[in-house]
């Protein structure tokens, strides 16, 4: 294996990492909420964008990440409120959620623009070298987002098994109707879902927004990859999609020389389109 290949494996494995922390937002909404939340990759922006804010009045970046955190899953848990719960209570279908998503995602992104404007931005952070493995060059910011990108996925699997929230969610996964006579309580689970899925949503944008350049695009052009993940690790299964992630997110990497990097969405729909083709359900079981 050539020192070019390690490096764009190690670059895929932080790309991964990224569309891991989005993509299990994405799929656990779907699994719990039945919805398939197009507007999922500007929040993500929105994640990003609320940290440069709280980053730009000069407190420290893993703060600023904590607080736009925060931001982020009130705006997730307002659009619940005006949104996605009347939505349910009139039994709307599918397609009218899907259409609605698409309209949130045009809302936050030109409400970003209007605040924030459309040029590229970056986060006052220290300029750190490149750390050296044999010649693979290491970017040290990346290895963080590795870093913390595995911790947080860690602590979501403790939560998920773990925890009487994380029993409940995967009861009403598997089953709302049959968790709610149960005595779970729904509007809980709703709600929990909402907070897990922002916080790791934002906290993907802020990665993100650390290792390249913060831009009102960035979630828009993430969402292909977001679906892709959630598709191949099957549906409403967290743990699938992260193991989806990181294998479109090394493949994109691998594919760029000989692609090149204008084709890597192009990389994550051939994925999505071969899974469903040979494998619809997924590569693994689809829940939680």
């Amino acid at each position: 294996m050539n020192a070019q290949l390690v490096q764009l494996v190690v670059n895929g494995i932080s790309v991964g990492s990224i569309i891991a922390l989005g993509a299990v937002g994405l799929t656990l909404t779907y699994g719990i909420l039945r919805l398939s939340n197009f507007a999922h990759g500007d929040f993500l922006t929105l994640g990003a964008y609320l940290t440069l804010l709280v980053n730009s009045t000069g407190i420290n970046i893993w703060l600023s990440m904590i607080l736009a955190a925060v931001g982020t899953v009130a705006a997730m848990l307002l659009s619940e409120k005006l949104l996605w719960s009347r939505m349910r209570s009139i039994r709307a279908t599918s397609t009218t959620f899907i259409i609605i998503s698409i309209g949130l995602a045009l809302f936050l992104r030109n409400g970003i623009i209007f605040f924030w404007g459309g040029s590229n931005q970056k986060y006052n952070v220290p300029v750190a070298p490149a750390l050296d493995f044999w010649g693979i060059k290491i970017p040290q910011v990346k290895l963080l987002v590795v870093v913390l990108a595995i911790s947080v996925i860690l602590l979501l699997h403790y939560l998920l098994q773990n925890t009487k929230i994380g029993k409940a969610m995967r009861a009403v996964a598997d089953d709302i109707d049959l968790a709610r006579v149960s005595g779970i309580n729904v509007d809980q689970v709703v709600l929990w879902t909402w907070v897990i899925a922002g916080s790791l949503t934002s906290l993907g944008g802020s990665m993100l927004g650390l290792s390249e350049a913060v831009r009102p695009n960035m979630g828009w052009f993430l969402i292909l990859p977001l679906f892709a993940s959630v598709i191949l690790g099957g549906i409403g299964n967290p743990y699938g999609a992260i193991a989806a992630a990181f294998i479109i997110g090394i493949v994109q990497e691998v594919s760029t020389p000989l692609l090149g990097s204008q084709y890597k969405q192009g990389v994550a729909l051939l994925i999505m389109i071969l899974v469903l083709l040979i494998r619809p359900k997924g590569l693994f079981k689809g829940t939680i």
